[in-house]
């Protein structure tokens, strides 16, 4: 992206509508959002689903969040709705903000939202409630959801999870597609990825316990970053923990191995929305053209255009929805 200014600019969405929508946000989560429907009674609503015309999308304000942030505008805009879009990086802000109608929509992943919201409510050490089963997990979600005044619409196809990468030269030596061909191969695998690896259960532990791999050891170079991924380029590690819609692993020379027994969570991605201004029957409508269309392998190749090829998030969410008849 080589002109932030073009990016801000956009469709008529000043700066200054994002500053002010911001520091509202800011403002209520210091405030323990008293602006809004407060938490013992959200789970008390009478009033019907809200439509407001004007909507803020929030982002997440990395690549892929905002990508999907754009392409939930030009859907709105389409079905008449006026929109703007907010980036807030930080969940902690964002979420409050999306309770008390400062944000209206925002695209969210379902397993990680669970259990970011069951550990708010229910404390971190809750129990997890996110799995690699959807229904399960969308009905945990929605459960956590209604009684803070938010409605977690439909998933779609596209699913950002976890993944592990080999070297495609490896994975062609030793007849690799899925990690249970790694585990009943034998060898051992030093694994490129987080130093909380060691301890997750969709990692190191899940890998060993699932699959039967053998982990060797955790080199801790983080999670699908440039320096995980030349080390397994190289050969340095056999392995690398990454996610589904990765966009430079054909740059490595490497690929995803399936998670065919379904260790990782279902963090398929889902639009969330206040109740009170974005609950009608026109916003779901609108966002569920997305569902039917935008898979895990269209997410990762969008996100290639901006973040290799330098496009701005706006542009390729829009072509992508002409291309695909949605526009």
């Amino acid at each position: 992206m080589t002109d932030a200014n073009a990016r801000r600019a956009v469709r008529g969405r000043t700066w200054r509508a994002r500053c002010a929508v911001l520091l509202a946000a800011v403002a209520l989560l210091a405030s323990g959002c008293d602006s809004g429907p407060s938490l013992e009674t959200q789970n008390e609503v009478t009033a019907p689903p809200g439509d407001s015309k004007h909507l803020v999308i929030g982002s997440a304000g990395f690549t892929e969040s905002d990508l999907i942030a754009q392409m939930y505008a030009l859907l709105l805009d389409k079905a008449g709705y006026d929109t703007e879009i907010l980036s807030v990086a930080n969940r902690e802000l964002y979420e409050p903000a999306l309770e008390s109608g400062q944000i209206d929509v925002v695209p969210e992943y379902a397993a990680t939202f669970a259990d970011w919201l069951n550990a708010k409510v229910n404390g971190a050490d809750a129990k997890p409630v996110g799995s690699p089963d959807l229904d399960a997990t969308m009905k945990a979600l929605r459960k956590l959801a209604v009684p803070r005044g938010l409605t977690v619409l439909d998933p779609g196809r596209a699913v950002d999870q976890n993944a592990f990468a080999v070297a495609k030269s490896y994975a062609r030596q030793h007849r690799l597609k899925t990690l249970s061909d790694l585990g009943r191969s034998g060898l051992k695998v030093r694994l490129a990825a987080g130093d909380e690896c060691v301890q997750r259960p969709y990692c190191e532990p899940g890998l060993k316990k699932v699959y039967g791999i053998d982990v060797t050891g955790v080199d801790p170079k983080g999670v699908g970053t440039t320096q995980a991924k030349k080390a397994v380029q190289s050969g340095q590690d056999q392995m690398v923990l990454t996610t589904t819609t990765d966009a430079t692993l054909d740059e490595f020379g490497l690929v995803l191995l399936a998670d065919d027994k379904h260790l990782q969570n279902a963090d398929y991605i889902v639009p969330v929305v206040n109740r009170s201004r974005a609950g009608s029957k026109g916003v779901a409508h609108a966002l569920a053209r997305l569902n039917t269309v935008l898979t895990t392998k269209d997410l990762a190749d969008l996100n290639r255009q901006v973040d290799s090829w330098r496009r701005l998030p706006e542009d390729v969410a829009k072509k992508y929805l002409e291309d695909k008849g949605l526009l």
